[in-house]
């Protein structure tokens, strides 16, 4: 049935900044929009003439130059927006801030015990900048990269913004990844500085990150420098980790003053962030200054309606692409409200606490969190005032139906629920909300504007009505820079989006499109896994479980459950060997402590054998369709077809 849980008022569409928007290209072009549709058809077919208003609309700080796009005589990959242009994304999220109030608060802060700090905006800049003088008396120039091993606290963006003032490259982990999954990642990029916490706090209880860091640092030959800030306690010793200082000493120096930008090349590297593959090693993605900038201000001002000192608050880890989503809404002078903990200690109760305290008026979370908030039967219409609250948003993994309900039903009846999808491919959103259309049951509301969107079948069709490839046709200003260490043809990037169909960046979403113009996730089209709305890789797993001598094989799928994605892993034991209670939760500990919690399978179910190519390869995909009970594709490529009886039907899986 097509119900509609939210239709926006008259009042609510003319101020909002998509309607201002609509009204500058107005002034500029005389074209009259109708409704959202006619305005993305518009952006996607003059896209050339779209991002160029986005950088003047949105006021970014920087010399654009004189080309708006080079399109590489049509080839996606090639194509380079402003490739004369000059800026620094560090830049346009502080100096804006010099002409408003500074002693507006910048950044809240609060732990799982309801804990707060916060900083102004002129104490943020003043932080900034002797960070930026530390970095650079320790010799950090552009292009080098600074790692960050570090919950989502106030000190982790000061830090980054001071490195990407400079030029330098920021990549950052969440403090509950293991050793080997850090150094899967800062290894590749061969990190100059580590700024890390000694410990963090989750479910009640401090978690220990000192004795990780003392392990990792010796593995990390690129490093010069590794500063600790005190986090879980007052003070910590590092005098036996090689070229480690705490903050305090790091930073005692200084003094705050003007902040130097050091003003890059619209593709410079900003942010690279860790994508896997179903083999070897995380995928180094890399996101450039300018176009992750763009992309960010648009989604921030046009989608989600975020204005001046709107209070803005996502849930989530520094290992996933929303927090440097959530640290752009600065270049929009929003108040940035940051939380790190359980979601749930002690009553369940602490993010809507939060939330209405500080009248958030932008509130971003997984869909998961939104179902566990069924499960426990949180109803914050009962028993917050959420009245400043706008929008919410809702990412990581597909929103289901019954979900919008939730919402709609226990959250706040007339808020605007925006289901948004995309991810650290793209650091940004192909499909998403608008603040000028219906919410319809299920579904996210359109595809973003200047994103050439569409959804096509195996034979390169567009479905205008129904379920396909999530594709992109035309460039657009975040896609990746390069992967880190790619060979100069580009070759896994090539493979990564463009290998499907040529030159369309196909992105490995199944999704359907519907009568209104809107699209629902159906699923990943590959073999990634995607627990909670954190895309990981298998060979993560694979790497842990082979430490373990019982097993002899294993294949890991992701299982689509409950409007998430579930890890499910299947081993071949050894003989000798059971797969009893203590090597489940062996397994489970191993992969815990090797990679992070994210990893650990829902269900590890023991099988005889395990589907393969006839060159050898594990196939992961057959797998997981037979579980799914999807339609089978290339059964003559096994050497082993009959194995795939084993997954049909088990009972494991139903429950």
């Amino acid at each position: 049935m097509d119900k509609v849980l939210w239709s926006p008022t008259q009042k609510q569409v003319e101020s909002s900044n998509l309607h201002d928007f609509m009204t500058y290209i107005r002034t500029r072009t005389g074209k009259e929009f109708a409704d959202y549709m006619d305005i993305w058809q518009w952006s996607v077919s003059e896209n050339r003439i779209f991002w160029d208003y986005i950088w003047d609309y949105c006021k970014v700080i920087g010399d654009k130059g004189d080309i708006i796009l080079d399109n590489n005589n049509g080839n996606i990959l090639g194509a380079q927006f402003f490739p004369d242009s000059s800026l620094n994304y560090a830049q346009n999220l502080l100096e804006k801030l010099k002409n408003e109030d500074l002693s507006v608060t910048a950044m809240v802060f609060r732990d799982e015990k309801g804990n707060e700090t916060s900083i102004s905006r002129k104490e943020l800049l003043e932080k900034v900048s002797i960070w930026q003088q530390a970095m650079k008396s320790n010799g950090i120039v552009k292009g080098d990269r600074i790692a960050g091993y570090m919950p989502n606290m106030m000190e982790t963006i000061i830090v980054a913004l001071a490195a990407i003032s400079l030029g330098a490259i920021w990549s950052s982990a969440s403090p509950d990844f293991g050793v080997q999954g850090v150094l899967d990642r800062f290894d590749q990029i061969k990190p100059k500085m580590l700024v890390a916490v000694d410990g963090y706090y989750y479910n009640g209880k401090v978690i220990d990150v000192l004795n990780k860091i003392k392990q990792m640092v010796p593995r990390l030959s690129s490093l010069e420098k590794t500063i600790i800030i005190p986090f879980a306690s007052s003070y910590c010793d590092v005098s036996d980790i090689e070229y480690t200082c705490l903050s305090a000493d790091f930073i005692k120096p200084y003094q705050p003053m003007d902040i130097d930008y050091v003003r890059v090349e619209f593709n410079h590297p900003l942010f690279i962030m860790f994508s896997s593959g179903t083999t070897g090693v995380p995928k180094c993605i890399v996101h450039g200054h300018g176009g992750t900038l763009l992309q960010h201000l648009k989604e921030h001002q046009l989608h989600c309606d975020i204005k001046p000192d709107d209070k803005v608050f996502y849930f989530t880890t520094c290992g996933w692409m929303m927090w440097n989503w959530l640290l752009s809404a600065l270049a929009s002078k929003a108040t940035l409200l940051l939380y790190d903990g359980s979601p749930f200690y002690h009553d369940g109760n602490v993010l809507w606490d939060y939330t209405s305290k500080h009248e958030c008026s932008f509130f971003g979370t997984s869909a998961k969190y939104i179902e566990a908030m069924k499960v426990n039967n949180i109803t914050p219409s009962k028993t917050h005032d959420l009245s400043s609250l706008r929008v919410i948003a809702s990412t990581g993994s597909p929103l289901v139906h019954a979900s919008f309900d939730f919402v709609y039903e226990n959250i706040k009846q007339d808020v605007h629920l925006a289901s948004i999808s995309g991810g650290t491919d793209i650091v940004s959103c192909f499909v998403l909300g608008n603040p000028i259309s219906a919410v319809y049951r299920g579904e996210i509301q359109c595809a973003g504007l200047g994103m050439a969107v569409d959804v096509y079948d195996d034979n390169q069709q567009s479905v205008k009505i129904g379920a396909g490839e999530l594709v992109c046709t035309k460039p657009f200003p975040s896609m990746p820079v390069c992967f880190w260490g790619d060979d100069d043809s580009k070759s896994r990037y090539k493979s990564a989006y463009f290998e499907h169909f040529d030159n369309i960046w196909v992105h490995g979403d199944w999704i359907k499109r519907t009568k209104h113009g809107g699209f629902i996730i159906l699923g990943r089209s590959d073999a990634t896994l995607n627990p909670g709305g954190v895309r990981i890789g298998t060979a993560e797993i694979y790497r842990q479980v082979e430490k373990i001598d019982a097993i002899e094989d294993s294949v890991v799928i992701g299982q689509d459950w409950q409007g998430d994605v579930r890890v499910i892993l299947f081993v071949i034991i050894k003989k000798g060997w059971e797969l009893d209670d203590n090597l489940i939760k062996k397994i489970k500990s191993v992969i815990r402590k090797g990679a992070s919690p994210r990893h650990v399978p829902a269900k590890i179910i023991a099988v005889s054998d395990i589907p393969r190519t006839k060159s050898g390869k594990i196939t992961e995909i057959a797998v997981r369709d037979v579980v799914m009970g999807r339609p089978i594709k290339n059964v003559e490529a096994l050497a082993n077809p009959e194995s795939l009886e084993i997954y049909k039907g088990l009972e494991e899986l139903k429950s």
